[in-house]
């Protein structure tokens, strides 16, 4: 097809639902263009980069696992959040040839919380799970908000030369076991305090085992935000439904990360008054 496009990459690359929302962002406001998935190999990623640079069509991709790090040495210049973040999720390709790394996992991720984030608190804290790409964008943009952080990992190490790279400050580190078998911990007061979990990893992904999540973790009023999208209900988030805690599913994130990349590769407004009809397309 001729015309403008953009895709995303990665390995594997069959359950990406970026095509879906792009596709259905680009049918909607009547825009020339597609969006289309492309598997891309660790050893063939600069070989793909220097054939869709060449392509004058390309307007970018955005990228996902293994390779939101990798690529960064191939690209010509950084967004500046891409390059606090240390990853990169979003590629585009300028006028004149040239590929600028952005990051859009950042606003992406805390777009379904600003109705609580445009609250003063006494005191925010998130415990995150997992060391990834992903997490080092949710680690950046909590810390951005005033998020003291408790970040939890298989390799404690790791967490810890993450939040010092990214979040220097008196944060903590866990074990990622820490927190599957239940605590009796007292809570205190929660009032005027912003409590939040998020999982950062794709485990209870389908095909992936379980977050071992005790619930008695979480502080009274906690807000669970889950970033795994196949299912978009994970056995985190019914669980945490289920004690009337506030959720936030991993669709969220993925339409707020793909608006702002929808801008830079089309340069246009994504009709967000449509994000019912999205989620019940990306769902069906």
């Amino acid at each position: 097809m001729n015309g403008p496009y953009a895709e995303v990459i990665g390995d594997p690359i069959a359950q990406s639902k970026s095509p879906v929302i792009h596709g259905f962002w680009l049918k909607a406001l009547g825009l020339p263009g597609d969006y289309r998935r492309q598997l891309v190999h660790g050893d063939g990623l600069a070989d793909y980069l220097a054939d869709r640079r060449a392509d004058p069509d390309w307007r970018g991709c955005n990228v996902t696992m293994p390779h939101k790090q990798a690529i960064i040495p191939l690209l010509d210049r950084l967004d500046p959040s891409a390059g606090r973040i240390g990853a990169v999720n979003t590629v585009v390709r300028e006028a004149d040839g040239t590929l600028t790394g952005h990051n859009t996992d950042a606003s992406g991720f805390l777009e379904p919380l600003r109705p609580w984030l445009r609250h003063q608190h006494l005191f925010r804290v998130a415990r995150v799970l997992g060391t990834g790409g992903a997490a080092r964008a949710i680690v950046t943009a909590l810390a951005g908000k005033g998020f003291t952080l408790v970040l939890a990992g298989r390799d404690t190490e790791k967490a810890r030369a993450l939040l010092d790279e990214l979040a220097p400050g008196e944060h903590h580190v866990a074990p990622l076991g820490h927190f599957a078998e239940a605590t009796d911990f007292p809570f205190d007061d929660r009032i005027g305090c912003l409590d939040l979990i998020v999982n950062a990893t794709a485990l209870g992904m389908a095909g992936q085992p379980p977050l071992a999540f005790d619930l008695s973790h979480a502080p009274p009023g906690s807000i669970v935000y889950d970033i795994v999208t196949a299912p978009p209900e994970t056995p985190l988030l019914a669980a945490a439904r289920a004690r009337g805690m506030p959720t936030v599913d991993g669709l969220e994130m993925l339409i707020g990360q793909a608006d702002a990349a929808f801008r830079l590769f089309f340069g246009a407004e994504p009709p967000r008054d449509e994000d019912g009809a999205l989620r019940a397309l990306l769902t069906a």
